[in-house]
């Protein structure tokens, strides 16, 4: 079993993408089938930004096993008021600002669940947001 951290800074696009690129790099040295390693680099990718656009801080922490890969985000920020709401595809309250950025389409959680075998979401208004993703290899 294998496990990293990362921390994760609001409103740096920048650094977005340093954990799914790292579970790639992993998954491949572990010889994952590359079909997986896109679906868990797909969902790790967009929950990270989703910490970048939207909270002031996160920890992501990255567990992989022979079976399977586990990703845990926390994040601190203004939480999710409606999870149904935050789940339908184009829903979005990304600022103009991420807009602009190309970023904010509300397609991440949307695309984190459909390439997930494992999707748990739960929310604090005005605190910050928990997301597991498991991500099988069989």
């Amino acid at each position: 079993m294998m496990h990293f951290d990362f921390k994760v800074t609001g409103g740096d696009f920048t650094g977005a993408g340093q954990a799914s690129s790292r579970l790639k790099k992993v998954l491949k040295q572990l010889g994952v089938n590359p079909l997986i390693i896109k679906r868990a680099v797909i969902a790790l990718y967009e929950a990270e930004v989703n910490i970048v656009a939207h909270a002031n801080k996160g920890i992501i922490r990255i567990h992989v096993t022979s079976d399977f890969v586990k990703m845990v985000l926390d994040d601190e920020g203004p939480g999710i008021k409606d999870i149904s709401k935050a789940m339908e595809k184009g829903y979005s309250t990304a600022s103009e600002k991420v807009r602009s950025m190309g970023f904010g389409a509300g397609m991440g959680l949307p695309n984190i669940q459909s390439n997930a075998d494992s999707f748990n979401l739960s929310s604090v208004p005005g605190a910050g947001t928990h997301l597991e993703i498991i991500v099988q290899f069989k």
